[in-house]
């Protein structure tokens, strides 16, 4: 039952996908071919989750009709390649500039992602301060991310999702990315420490004095 009731819902979000205006209930109950109360239960329940909600009015002569859309969470849940672009670039930017030209690139970009940050440490933060502020933004951005005990006397943080494990599996300088992030957000020196991309259980990365 569980499965119908999630296949039913994919295609109340399908339909939204196709018809951006929105759709009424009655056109969502002839769509999936069910009641209207079973419509209401899976709008009430996606609407919950974010994916989907409330548009506007249509007129219909009558009493108007509410409209149902999609929300730019329930978007996010429809495939899109975007690693597959992602390893295009960066084949042609490896075939263009070489490694290390890459890497110098990667470098880059990571000062100016660094840059356009809203949220910065505080002038005269500390490397710990620095690196607890940084887990916090990385969880942000899907690392999940924590700060854990000292390793070798570095600050340490652990991720459990690596972002770009994709691309970082098929091209190992991706991970030149992260550790110029890291480096220009902390003015740290930053280790690999270990490495899911290459076999193992956490991303973790030891903050060292620069120099």
């Amino acid at each position: 039952m569980a499965e119908l009731y999630g296949e039913r819902r994919k295609r109340l979000l399908r339909h939204l996908l196709r018809h951006k205006p929105g759709a009424t209930i009655d056109e969502l109950a002839a769509a999936l071919g069910v009641t209207r109360t079973a419509v209401r239960q899976h709008l009430a329940s996606l609407m919950r989750d974010g994916l989907v909600a409330a548009g506007a009015e249509r007129a219909s002569g009558g009493r108007p009709l509410r409209l149902y859309v999609l929300t730019d969470e329930g978007r996010e849940v429809f495939p899109r390649r975007y690693s597959w672009f992602a390893r295009l670039l960066i084949e042609a930017m490896a075939q263009e500039h070489g490694a290390a030209g890459l890497r110098t690139r990667f470098g880059r970009i990571a000062a100016t992602v660094v840059a356009q940050l809203p949220h910065r440490p505080p002038p005269g933060a500390s490397r710990c301060e620095k690196v607890e502020e940084l887990s916090g933004l990385m969880d942000q951005l899907g690392y999940d991310a924590r700060k854990v005990k000292d390793v070798g006397g570095a600050p340490t943080i652990e991720a459990d999702n690596c972002v770009f494990h994709e691309l970082a599996q098929r091209n190992p300088a991706i991970c030149h990315f992260d550790l110029a992030l890291l480096t220009s957000y902390t003015g740290s020196k930053v280790e690999l420490h270990e490495c899911m991309a290459k076999g193992g259980h956490v991303c973790r990365f030891r903050f060292l004095p620069p120099g």
